[in-house]
C-alpha cells in the first residue's frame, strides 16, 4: 500500500528520499568497491534459500534490489514481497513481468519513523525533549505471515535518521542514544527470531586515515543469534574517499541463517 501525502512529508522532512538517492549514487562512485559485497549477499541468499526451500518469502530493506538474486529467488519460491519505506521508481519497472513479486511500502520497524516524528518532529531548540523516555519503540509485526523474512543490510540503519532528528530535537545523553540504537536492533532481531530468517548486517566499521590511523567503531550493539550458516566478509563501503577526507572506511559484514 502506498504512503498518504502527509507521510510522504514526514518522510521526505526527515531524510528518506535523499538517503536511498545516496545510496545508489554511493555505489556507483565507488567503481568496484561494492561488488564484492554485492557477489557474498546474492551467494548466501541462494545457498540459505537451498538449505531452506520457503513457499513464500519476505524481504525486508529490498531498496534497489542490488543485494538480491530476484531472478534465482523467483524460481524457488511461490511468493516474494518486497518490503521497505520507499521504494525506487526502477524497482517498479524492474519486477513488473514477476508474476510471483508483490511491492509494499512499510517502515519495517514497525513504526518508528513516525512514533519519533511525532514526539519530536516539530519541536524547537526551545522546547527540546528533555530525554528521550516518551520514545516507544515498537516491534515490526505484519499483517500476514512473512514465510522466510530475509533482513538485507538493514539492522543497524534502522535508527539513523530517526536518531539524527533526536540529536536536532532532544537533549538526551549518549547514553540515552546508545540505548536507543540498541532497543531498535534488539526489537529487529526479536522479530526475526519467530520465523526462519537470513540477516545480513555489518557489524563493525573501520575508518584508515592517510597517515595509516585506523579506528575502529563497532554498529552492531545488539547480539547476534546463533545460526544454521555463518559468513563473515569485508564491504569496502568508501574507497573513494567520499565520507571523510583523505580516508577510506570498511565495514565488516556477517550473514547468518537462523
Amino acid at each position: 500500500m502506498p504512503h498518504t501525502s502527509s507521510y510522504r512529508r514526514i518522510l521526505h522532512r526527515m531524510g528518506y528520499y535523499n538517503y536511498q538517492q545516496g545510496l545508489i549514487y554511493r555505489h556507483l562512485n565507488q567503481l568496484d568497491g561494492w561488488d564484492n559485497h554485492l557477489a557474498h549477499c546474492r551467494e548466501f541468499i541462494i545457498k540459505a534459500l537451498d538449505e531452506v526451500r520457503p513457499s513464500r518469502i519476505t524481504v525486508l530493506g529490498s531498496g534497489w534490489l542490488m543485494e538480491l538474486p530476484l531472478a534465482e529467488m523467483a524460481e524457488r519460491t511461490k511468493k516474494i514481497c518486497l518490503i521497505d519505506i520507499v521504494h525506487p521508481p526502477e524497482v517498479f519497472e524492474q519486477t513488473s513481468s514477476m508474476k510471483n513479486v508483490e511491492i509494499s511500502d512499510q517502515d519495517v520497524s514497525g513504526g518508528l519513523i513516525e512514533e519519533v516524528w511525532n514526539k519530536a518532529g516539530n519541536r524547537t531548540f526551545f522546547n527540546r525533549l528533555q530525554s528521550l523516555d516518551k520514545i516507544v519503540i515498537p516491534a515490526y509485526d505484519p499483517v500476514e505471515d512473512p514465510g522466510m523474512v530475509i533482513s538485507l543490510n538493514i539492522l543497524t540503519q534502522l535508527e539513523i535518521l530517526p536518531e539524527k532528528l533526536l540529536r536536532k530535537k532532544s537533549k538526551a545523553t549518549e547514553q540515552e542514544f546508545f540505548g536507543f540504537r540498541k532497543e531498535v536492533q534488539e526489537k529487529h532481531i526479536s522479530f526475526l527470531r519467530k520465523h526462519p530468517s537470513i540477516l545480513i548486517s555489518d557489524v563493525k566499521e573501520v575508518v584508515y586515515a592517510s597517515d595509516s590511523t585506523l579506528t575502529e567503531n563497532s554498529t552492531l550493539l545488539a547480539e547476534l543469534p546463533h545460526g544454521k550458516l555463518t559468513e563473515e566478509w569485508i564491504w569496502d563501503f568508501d574507497l573513494m574517499h567520499e565520507d571523510f577526507n583523505r580516508k577510506k572506511s570498511q565495514f565488516r559484514v556477517v550473514a547468518v541463517l537462523f
